[in-house]
C-alpha cells in the first residue's frame, strides 16, 4: 500500500480557499499507472469520495477506485482517507504560486501520476467574502468579477504533483 499525496498550485486573483464544490460528489480526474508493469493508461480515470467498489479476492473490502490494468491484467485499487481524517484541504491565497495539499489517497498497486481539475469548484472572495460555488475548471481557468468588493477574480494556471505521504 502506498499514500500518496496531491498537492496543487495555482494563481489566485483576489480569492481565497479553492475546493471542490461537493467534497462528496466531486468527479476527481486522474491518470493512473500500474506498478506491477509501469503502463500508463491512455485516459484519465475518474473517482469520487461517495462511490464504492468490492476489491475482487477480498473478504468485503471496499475501494474508491477498482482497476484491471489493460497490459497486465492485474487488478489494482485507492481509496480515499476518510474526510474527518484526511479532508479535503482549501487552496488557500496564501500559498498563491505554490504548491500546497489537497487530499491523501491509499493506493494499492497503482498510482496516480496526473490530475485533470476539471469540474465545479468554490472559491471566496479575499476580500468580501463572498462564496463562489460555481467556479468552472473546464477552461483551465475561471474569471469573475466580486461585486462587493470592486475587483475582478479569477483562478489560473492550475498545476498538480504526485508524492509519497
Amino acid at each position: 500500500m502506498v499514500r500518496l499525496q496531491l498537492s496543487i498550485k495555482a494563481d489566485l486573483e483576489n480569492v481565497t480557499d479553492l475546493v471542490p464544490a461537493d467534497e462528496a460528489t466531486f468527479e476527481y480526474f486522474f491518470q493512473v499507472k500500474c506498478n506491477s508493469c509501469h503502463e500508463i493508461h491512455p485516459k484519465f480515470v475518474s473517482l469520487n469520495r461517495s462511490e464504492e467498489r468490492e476489491v475482487s479476492g477480498s473478504k468485503g473490502a471496499t475501494a474508491n477506485f477498482v482497476w484491471k490494468c489493460g497490459l497486465c491484467k492485474r487488478e489494482h485499487s485507492a481509496k480515499f482517507d476518510p474526510p474527518s481524517v484526511s479532508p479535503t484541504l482549501p487552496y488557500k491565497a496564501e500559498a498563491n504560486g505554490q504548491f500546497a495539499p489537497l487530499l491523501t489517497i491509499d493506493c494499492r498497486g497503482l498510482e496516480f501520476v496526473g490530475f485533470d481539475p476539471r469540474g465545479t469548484w468554490r472559491c471566496v472572495g479575499a476580500e468580501s467574502g463572498t462564496v463562489f460555488n460555481e467556479v468552472s475548471m473546464e477552461e483551465g481557468e475561471w474569471v469573475d468579477y466580486d461585486e462587493k468588493s470592486a475587483l475582478p477574480v479569477g483562478v489560473s494556471k492550475i498545476e498538480s504533483e504526485w508524492k509519497r505521504a
